[in-house]
């Protein structure tokens, strides 16, 4: 029996590289919204622009690098923030199929994001004042957490599935 040579189009280097380009384009077109179309984030959504931020940064870094051990290390761990990512998604998702009665995204951590970290050192892009419930914007019936929650849940698969395939990670 021989071993299975490595595949030479796809590689978890290239899948790193395309997915950090992916969600740069989330993040710009995240930001397109708030200033072109006037969207207000709420606290959620700047979660998940967190989320596309680490992701990107830790697989684009993960990329420029030749060593296969940092490229499966960065799927692993974005695997597990694009999870977080999923879940913040899907929790805005669900408020918006179930709004409550009234305004509030919940007294929860989302709260935290416009009183820590890049929300005072660049507000415009990572302070969210919105309402989670409210959905501003569709495209094919879907919302802005929608397709963010189909993106991460994407990234996941695609992330696992170039994990176990060993021809992917030589």
């Amino acid at each position: 029996m021989t071993a299975c040579a490595p595949c030479p189009i796809f590689t978890l280097r290239r899948l790193l590289l395309a997915i950090g380009l992916v969600f740069i384009a989330m993040l710009g077109f995240g930001y397109y919204l708030q200033e072109v179309q006037g969207l207000t984030p709420c606290p959620m959504c700047i979660v998940q622009r967190y989320c596309f931020a680490v992701i990107a940064a830790l697989v684009l870094a993960a990329a420029a690098t030749p060593k296969a051990c940092l490229h499966k290390a960065a799927a692993g761990l974005s695997v597990l923030i694009a999870a977080f990512g999923a879940f913040t998604a899907g929790r805005q998702s669900w408020l918006q199929w179930n709004p409550p009665e009234f305004f509030s995204c919940g007294r929860d951590p989302f709260d935290m994001v416009n009183k820590v970290g890049l929300a005072k050192v660049i507000p415009k892009i990572f302070a969210g004042h919105g309402d989670c419930t409210a959905v501003d914007w569709t495209f094919l019936t879907l919302s802005i957490a929608n397709w963010s929650f189909l993106v991460f849940a994407a990234t996941i698969v695609a992330l696992l599935a170039a994990l176990i395939c060993r021809r992917c990670t030589k």
